[in-house]
């Protein structure tokens, strides 16, 4: 499952360098996630670290994008030329 930014987002910038495989990007209006490439950090970390260090906790799994372990696994093998 790819995680997904809320409107709580209050744009303090400091999920987008976190994330290993690029997938934050700025908005519109507040910081958004593509889930194509989006991995919870799978294959990098054992948590997310735009998760971790969200100040407002604005950043939960995207319920339209739900994904099992070894898909995650398979998409990171693929971001990152390993499949």
């Amino acid at each position: 499952m790819a995680l997904l930014i809320t409107d709580e987002c209050i744009n303090c910038d400091v999920c987008e360098p976190e994330c290993p495989n690029s997938a934050i990007s700025p908005g519109e209006e507040i910081y958004e996630i593509d889930p194509n490439l989006c991995t919870e950090c799978v294959g990098h970390y054992d948590e997310p670290q735009c998760v971790l260090v969200c100040p407002v906790d604005c950043i939960p799994k995207d319920p339209d994008h739900e994904e099992t372990q070894a898909e995650l696994e398979e998409k990171y093998a693929i971001l990152t030329s390993n499949a």
